[in-house]
């Protein structure tokens, strides 16, 4: 599984509400921990109501006390402030993430004035394009604070029959870690749910739609009762349903019916700016779906993905 966590952090106390995750997980897998400050070329003097870290002294005695109460003998935790300023703070971590050996980037998703935005925008898709690290985004509470982070329940939407699954490994490596139950999901979409080419399809030719779609399901049901199967032979408490609809919609009850702590999701290379544009998949569920959710990227055949880590 993952061996080290990389946590950036700003100073301020939203991006800090990742720190109860990196430290459960850190546990749980055995991981090292490190904490990032990149140094901000012009940086704002506050963020969030805060004064912003301008000072590199400032920055490593910000990490040093971070990460005393966050190391223990089975997490050790490190630090690094990337000391030379930068204009492309996002460009930055990733290049960190490399250079570290990062196998997870842990982050909030508010930071750094706007951490959100660059989140569907270069920090997402540069960590995940470039195949280096899955990221995991964690959503500060109401009040900015620090959400309890626990990983009893995992919720994985699947793609179907023939589909890879590349969330999948990433999701029992942690059932495993946490001791978490897995509950399965496939969204197949009803006609009014189509877009695209395939709703008017589904407009010209409604019964062959609905038919074809209705197979689907029974499909999906028989894929996910034989890999449930196969996980719960392996020893693993697994549970699996097919959802009908509009996916988010459907993924947003999925996680509500199964008590999930978290959602570990795939976001495959075909359907990648789909994905992460402003009305895409992902930016929806994190709007629906007030947990954290792990992002895994498919990789395609004979690279090394996160599901070769470890």
């Amino acid at each position: 599984m993952f061996r080290n966590l990389l946590v950036p952090l700003d100073g301020s106390t939203l991006a800090e509400s990742v720190l109860p995750a990196a430290a459960f997980l850190g546990e749980a897998v055995r991981a090292r921990i490190t904490l990032l400050h990149i140094m901000e070329q012009d940086a704002p003097a506050t963020i969030h109501g805060q004064p912003h870290l301008t000072d590199p002294d400032h920055a490593e005695a910000y990490l040093e006390r971070v990460a005393a109460p966050l190391a223990s003998p089975t997490r050790p935790v490190a630090h690094h402030v990337h000391r030379a300023e930068e204009g492309d703070v996002a460009g930055a971590i990733v290049r960190h993430a490399e250079e570290l050996g990062a196998d997870l980037s842990i982050l909030c998703t508010h930071g750094w004035g706007g951490l959100r935005e660059w989140l569907f925008g270069s920090i997402a898709q540069q960590v995940l394009q470039r195949g280096a690290t899955p990221i995991l985004l964690v959503q500060p509470m109401a009040t900015g604070g620090a959400p309890p982070f626990a990983c009893r329940a995992i919720l994985v939407p699947l793609d179907g029959p023939a589909a890879e699954e590349p969330a999948l490994p990433v999701a029992l490596g942690l059932a495993r870690a946490c001791r978490a139950s897995l509950h399965l999901t496939i969204v197949v979409p009803t006609p009014g749910a189509l877009s695209g080419a395939e709703a008017a399809a589904g407009v010209l030719l409604p019964r062959t739609t609905a038919a074809l779609l209705d197979l689907a399901e029974e499909e999906a049901r028989e894929y996910l009762r034989q890999v449930g199967d196969r996980l719960r032979a392996e020893g693993l408490a697994v549970a699996g349903e097919v959802g009908r609809g509009d996916p988010v919609t459907s993924l947003a009850g999925a996680a509500e019916r199964a008590g999930a702590d978290l959602v570990v999701l795939a976001t495959p290379g075909r359907r990648w700016l789909e994905a992460f544009g402003s009305g895409g998949v992902v930016p929806r569920i994190l709007r629906r779906i007030a947990r954290p959710v792990l992002l895994v990227r498919a990789f395609a055949e004979g690279t090394k993905g996160p599901s070769d880590l470890g």
